[in-house]
């Protein structure tokens, strides 16, 4: 399904009232994909493409971004849950993966969602051990006070994506060629294409998950559902903390890792044939 025509849409109408609309895609049993960062639904059509032989796939974009509707005065985890759990109960889908910030969303619907059968956690950014996955939000928020776009962009990239060559260059360098490069890409967006220009504001709203997510690895213990917890081997060290913490408390949990992958490999540009090898393992352990 790498032509982005191949599916359908949708919307469900959360507890608030905000539309959550969704991308279709496949038949069979329904799996829900949740974005992460500076991403929507878009993100994840190569992994639904992967997946669309055996499941019925479903990709939300997250409120605020594509086909949603705003984040609202009181966002937070519950309204991601919220959004999640509109999403499950009109297509009775029990299967999910969520990627990121999104991971985090998708553990809270695991914590209060009995309808949940399978869950997949990608790398949450939850602090633990003492870790601060937004200890770079102070530098984010700033640069885009400035509306300085490709600076907020690039701490964001730095504060979550693998260590590489790119990261480590000085953002004064890597800002003002990003600048252009996002200036360029809100000129060719076509249909239902988001602009990183609208995305990277978005962040904003990803911190509040991930400070609010602290301390509710405790609240985990009583989750029903099968937990697949993956992460891969170029990842930064804070998203292996909190994957080993999650394993630690849920000892029934299977976890993977993926050797020579890294933070964002569900995304279109990275791994997702591989991911999706993984996820059909897991959902359909059990069914046979």
């Amino acid at each position: 399904m790498n032509d982005s025509k191949a599916y359908t849409t949708g919307s469900v109408t959360s507890k608030d009232g905000t539309s959550i609309g969704y991308r279709q895609t496949g038949s069979g049993p329904g799996v829900i994909l949740v974005h992460g960062g500076m991403m929507t639904a878009k993100n994840f059509l190569k992994l639904a493409g992967f997946l669309s032989s055996e499941f019925t796939v479903y990709i939300p974009d997250r409120r605020g971004r594509g086909l949603s509707g705003p984040f609202g005065p009181n966002y937070g985890i519950g309204s991601e849950s919220e959004d999640l759990q509109a999403l499950i109960h009109q297509t009775a889908t029990d299967k999910i993966f969520g990627l990121s910030s999104g991971a985090i969303g998708v553990l809270q619907t695991a914590i209060i969602e009995p309808g949940l059968k399978k869950v997949v956690l990608y790398e949450p950014p939850i602090p633990v051990s003492g870790t601060d996955p937004a200890a770079w939000s102070s530098r984010y928020e700033s640069a885009l006070s400035r509306g300085n776009f490709g600076k907020a962009m690039f701490t964001a990239i730095k504060g979550t994506d693998d260590p590489s060559l790119f990261t480590a260059l000085p953002a004064f360098l890597v800002a003002p060629l990003l600048n252009m490069g996002i200036n360029a890409d809100a000129k060719k967006q076509a249909g239902d294409d988001v602009p990183l220009k609208s995305l990277i504001p978005t962040v904003h709203y990803d911190l509040i998950l991930v400070r609010e997510s602290s301390g509710m690895i405790d609240r985990c213990k009583d989750i029903k559902a099968e937990i697949l917890l993956m992460g891969g081997t170029r990842s930064q060290r804070y998203l292996k903390l909190a994957l080993d913490a999650l394993s630690a408390t849920l000892p029934q949990a299977k976890r993977v890792v993926l050797q020579g992958l890294g933070h964002i490999a569900a995304d279109n540009d990275g791994n997702p044939e591989r991911i999706a090898k993984e996820l059909k393992v897991f959902f359909q352990s059990g069914n046979r």
